[in-house]
C-alpha cells in the first residue's frame, strides 16, 4: 500500500496522503489538494468485512465458491480471524521455514505488532503469540523479511521504530501464545516502508524510510542480531519497494552484480549495488499509463519481470505491467495484461517457474500463467477472494500473498479477515484448442455482415509499418513474428493517411469447434491507438458469434485524449458456448468524424482446463 499520512477519521489500513518522488509528503492534510486527496481515498473505501472469517475451515472449492468466499481452482484450508491473532488491523507478512525442523511459520504484520503462527498443519494452524511494535506505537505499514532463521520487522509512521531483529529459532519451544521482546533493534533509520532482503548475500534493503533521501538504505545482516549500516542509494529519491539479486540474467556484462530493481513512484530504476559505498544507477525508465508505481518481481532467468502499478486506472480491468529488463541499462515496457473479470486495485505479487501470485485487495489471490510472458501474454488460471464484496478498486481485503512454502500451502494477509491460508488445486492440465499467429491466411474475413462503413484502414493481415502522432500509434512490431492483424498496415507519408476512416471495420474468424466441456478461454493480444480527437464513440471490441447470436467481450473507448500504441493480453471465458461453433468479431470503428485511430490483434489462442 502507498505511504500515506495517518488522518482523524479514517480507520487504519486506509490510505491518506501519498508521498511525491521525494521525502517529503506529496500534500499537506490541511491543504485543498490534501483533502481532495482524502476525499478521493474514502470514496474507494468500504466497510470491512469480517463476519464470515472464522466460521470456515477445510473447504474445498466447489461450483466457484468455498463456503462464502468466491474461488477458482484454490481450495481453503483455514482461517485465523484478527481477534485470534492479537487484533488490529492486518498488513503485510512474510514466511520461514525451520531447516532443522521442516516446520512452517507465518510472520503477520498488523497495526500493532507481529504475530507468529505455527502454519505447519494448515488447516490447523497455531497461534504463538506477539512482538508488539516498539514502544506499543501502530502503524498501518508493517513489512517483515527472513535472513538466516531471523525475522526483521520495519514500521512506517514510527519515527523511532527503526528495525526489530527476532531470532525465529525460539518458536521451536513455545506451547502457549506469549508476549516477545525482540532480540535486537537496529536505529540507523527510525520508521521505514518496505523491506526487502538478497539471503545470497545477508543485506536487508529497507526503502521509505527517513534516511538516504527516502530511497534505498543498505544493511548488512550477515551477523544476524548485530546490523550494519552499508550505505544508501540516494540519487533516485522515495523508493516504495524493490527486489535485490545476485544478477544471473541475459545482460552478461552485470554477472554476478548485486542488481536492486526499485520502485520509484514513477519509474523503474535498476542500480548496481554491489559496491555499497558506490552504487551505480543503471536506469531509469518511465512508462505509458503511470499511476503510482508499487511493487514488482522478476522471472528466474532475470529476463523478465512484472510489475504492479497502485493507482493505474483499474478500468477497463486491473492491470500488470510486462516488462523486458533483458538489457539493464535499458528496460522496456512491452506489454500490459488486462484482467477481463477484475477491476480491483493490485498491490503485491511474486513469481514462481511459471506462475505469478498477486494480491490485488478487493480480489484477493490471482494466479497467473506466464509462460507467454516473452509474447505479453499472460492468462488467470486461480484465484481466491477474500473480500468477496466487492471486485472494484479499494483498499480492502489483500495485502499480501507468501507462496514461498514447499507444501504447496499460500498464506493471505487480509487487512480485515486475518490470515487466510489457501492451497491452489490446478486440476486439469490447460490445453490449446485452437491458435492463430497470424503468420499464415486462416480464414479470416474482413466485413463479413457487409455492413462496414469505413472507407480506410480496413482490418488486414501483414508485416505492419510503424507510424507516429505525439507517440506512437500504429506499432511496427508485432508479437510474435512478423504479421499481426492491423487496420491498415502502410505507414503512408503521414500518421492520418492509413488509420481508420469514415465509420466501423470489422473482421471475423474461421469457424471454431468448442470442446464439450471444460473451462474455455479466449486470450489474445490487443492495442488501440488514437489522437486527442477522439471521442468515446470510436472504440475497440471483441465479441463471440455463437448460436444464439453474438455476444460482445470486451470494449475499449476513445476519449478526447491522447492514447498511444502498446500491445496489451486480454482473456474471456468462452465456457458458455461449449459444444458450439463460434467465431471471433473483431471491430474498430472511427465515429467521431475523422479522428486519428488504429487498433491491432496479435497471438490469438483459445484455451481449455
Amino acid at each position: 500500500m502507498r505511504k500515506t499520512l495517518r488522518t482523524a477519521g479514517l480507520v487504519a489500513g486506509v490510505l491518506a496522503l501519498t508521498l511525491a518522488a521525494g521525502s517529503a509528503w506529496a500534500h499537506d492534510p490541511n491543504s485543498a489538494e490534501g483533502r481532495e486527496e482524502v476525499r478521493r481515498i474514502m470514496a474507494d473505501y468500504e466497510a470491512p468485512v469480517r463476519a464470515e472469517a472464522a466460521a470456515l475451515a477445510a473447504t474445498p472449492c466447489v461450483g466457484g465458491f468455498a463456503g462464502t468466499y468466491p474461488c477458482s481452482n484454490v481450495d481453503l484450508l483455514s482461517v485465523l480471524p484478527l481477534g485470534s491473532i492479537g487484533g488490529g488491523n492486518g498488513n503485510s507478512m512474510w514466511g520461514w521455514t525451520d531447516s532443522t525442523t521442516g516446520k512452517e511459520y507465518i510472520i503477520f504484520g498488523r497495526t500493532t505488532g507481529a504475530a507468529f503462527v505455527d502454519v505447519t498443519v494448515p488447516t490447523a494452524p497455531v497461534y504463538l503469540g506477539n512482538l508488539p511494535s516498539y514502544n506499543g506505537t501502530s502503524s498501518s505499514w508493517r513489512d517483515i523479511k527472513v535472513y538466516a532463521n531471523h525475522a526483521y520487522i520495519g514500521a512506517d509512521s514510527i519515527s523511532s521504530h527503526g528495525m526489530q531483529v527476532f531470532d525465529l529459532t525460539r518458536l521451536r519451544t513455545v506451547t502457549t501464545p506469549q508476549t516477545f521482546a525482540a532480540d535486537a533493534r537496529y536505529t540507523g533509520f527510525g520508521n521505514s516502508h518496505t523491506l526487502s532482503v538478497n539471503e545470497e548475500t545477508g543485506f536487508i534493503y529497507a526503502v521509505g524510510t527517513n534516511t538516504c533521501s527516502g530511497g534505498v538504505h543498505m544493511v548488512n545482516v550477515q551477523n544476524p542480531k548485530v546490523p550494519v549500516n552499508a550505505g544508501c542509494v540516494s540519487n533516485d529519491g522515495y523508493v516504495h519497494e524493490n527486489q535485490c539479486v545476485v544478477y544471473h540474467g541475459p545482460d552478461t556484462t552485470y554477472t554476478n552484480h548485486e542488481i536492486c530493481f526499485n520502485y520509484n513512484v514513477d519509474t523503474l530504476t535498476i542500480v548496481d549495488v554491489t559496491n555499497k559505498a558506490a552504487p551505480v544507477q543503471l536506469s531509469r525508465t518511465g512508462y505509458v499509463g503511470v499511476g503510482y508505481t508499487h511493487q514488482g518481481w522478476l522471472t528466474g532467468d532475470h529476463a523478465r519481470l512484472l510489475m504492479d502499478d497502485e493507482t493505474d486506472s483499474d478500468l477497463p480491468g486491473t492491470k500488470t505491467f510486462i516488462w523486458n529488463v533483458s538489457d539493464l541499462n535499458a528496460p522496456v515496457n512491452t506489454g500490459v495484461h488486462v484482467s477481463p473479470t477484475i477491476q480491483a486495485t493490485d498491490h503485491n505479487l511474486y513469481i514462481i517457474g511459471d506462475k505469478a501470485y498477486q494480491a490485488s485487495y478487493r480480489a484477493g489471490l490471482r494466479i497467473l500463467d506466464i509462460t507467454g510472458i516473452a509474447s505479453n501474454s499472460l492468462s488467470e488460471i486461480a484465484y481466491f477472494d477474500i473480500y468477496p464484496a466487492s471486485n472494484n478498486t479499494g483498499f480492502n481485503g489483500a495485502w499480501n500473498v507468501y507462496p514461498f512454502f514447499a507444501s504447496g500451502t499460500i498464506a493471505i494477509s487480509g487487512i480485515e479477515q486475518g490470515l487466510v491460508l489457501v492451497k491452489h488445486n490446478p486440476g486439469a492440465p490447460v490445453t490449446t484448442v485452437w491458435s492463430d499467429t497470424f503468420e499464415t491466411a486462416t480464414g479470416w474475413t474482413v466485413n463479413p455482415a457487409g455492413t462496414d462503413t469505413a472507407t480506410l484502414g480496413l482490418w488486414e493481415r501483414g508485416d505492419p509499418a510503424a507510424t507516429t502522432s505525439s507517440g506512437a500509434k500504429q506499432l511496427g512490431t508485432t508479437v510474435s513474428g512478423v504479421n499481426d492483424l492491423v487496420t491498415g498496415r502502410l505507414a503512408g507519408s503521414a500518421a492520418g493517411d492509413y488509420d481508420v476512416d469514415g465509420g466501423l471495420t470489422s473482421v471475423r474468424s474461421p469457424s471454431i469447434a468448442l470442446p464439450g466441456s471444460g473451462v474455455l478461454k479466449l486470450n489474445l493480444s490487443w492495442y488501440l491507438a488514437h489522437g486527442s480527437n477522439a471521442s468515446t464513440a470510436d472504440y475497440f471490441r471483441i465479441s463471440v458469434v455463437h448460436s444464439g447470436g453474438t455476444t460482445q467481450l470486451f470494449n475499449q473507448a476513445g476519449a478526447a485524449s491522447n492514447r498511444n500504441g502498446a500491445w496489451t493480453t486480454g482473456s474471456w471465458d468462452l465456457s458458455a458456448y461449449a459444444g458450439q461453433s463460434v467465431q471471433i468479431l473483431v471491430q474498430a470503428a472511427d465515429l467521431s468524424g475523422a479522428s486519428l485511430l488504429e487498433a491491432a490483434v496479435d497471438d490469438v489462442t483459445i484455451t481449455r482446463q
